[in-house]
């Protein structure tokens, strides 16, 4: 597969927060992305269960406020608010723990749509592990997969393992991982802790 690496790293936009959540510290992350595709078609794209396994997973469940999903082989949760065709949010269950996770579509007159999304997680030793890199970079992943579906929606998507080892999947993984930290040295984490944690982020990604 041949594209645009750095094309791609400059079309997301990437924040970090610490914040706290029921009392609790907390931090969240979230990603912006335009979209060559009108906002209906975006939305239907992120909440059509028919069209979401072809860029994301194939998913199961009542996709409807109260409805409880499941993502295969990942994560699933329940649909907590939808506000078509703009929001909606869900939590997000994954391996015994609960995150949040928020998504706007929106008009964006450069690109044409604009996706936002933010992810919030209880703090927890993972984020000091792998740092925001840890999902922001799986999230930038789907992203990709996602604009590659609305520019040629008939394609097949790349094959996900093979794409991670591949030259362009490894320089992209690592461009974002980088991207990533920097967005965690912004929101005022330690330097060096950033550092490490986004080289034991791209380490997971690419297999290294």
């Amino acid at each position: 597969m041949s594209f645009d690496v750095e094309g791609h790293l400059r079309a997301v936009d990437r924040s970090v927060l610490s914040l706290e959540r029921d009392g609790r510290p907390a931090c969240s992350i979230t990603l912006g992305r335009g979209f060559g595709t009108n906002p209906k078609d975006l939305w239907d794209a992120v909440t059509n269960g028919d069209r979401i396994p072809r860029w994301f997973l194939p998913i199961t469940g009542d996709l409807e406020p109260g409805g409880r999903f499941q993502l295969e082989g990942n994560a699933g949760g329940v649909i907590t608010t939808c506000e078509q065709p703009t929001r909606f949010a869900i939590t997000w269950e994954f391996a015994g723990d609960t995150s949040w996770v928020e998504v706007r579509c929106s008009e964006d007159k450069a690109a044409g749509s604009r996706l936002e999304l933010t992810h919030s997680f209880l703090w927890s030793p993972h984020w000091d592990q792998y740092g925001p890199g840890s999902a922001g970079v799986g999230w930038e992943l789907g992203l990709l997969r996602l604009a590659l579906h609305l520019e040629q929606p008939n394609e097949p998507q790349p094959d996900e393992a093979a794409f991670a080892t591949s030259p362009e999947g490894k320089a992209l993984i690592t461009g974002s991982s980088e991207a990533w930290r920097q967005a965690a040295v912004a929101a005022c984490m330690d330097a060096d802790a950033a550092r490490a944690a986004a080289n034991r982020t791209t380490a997971f990604y690419t297999g290294a």
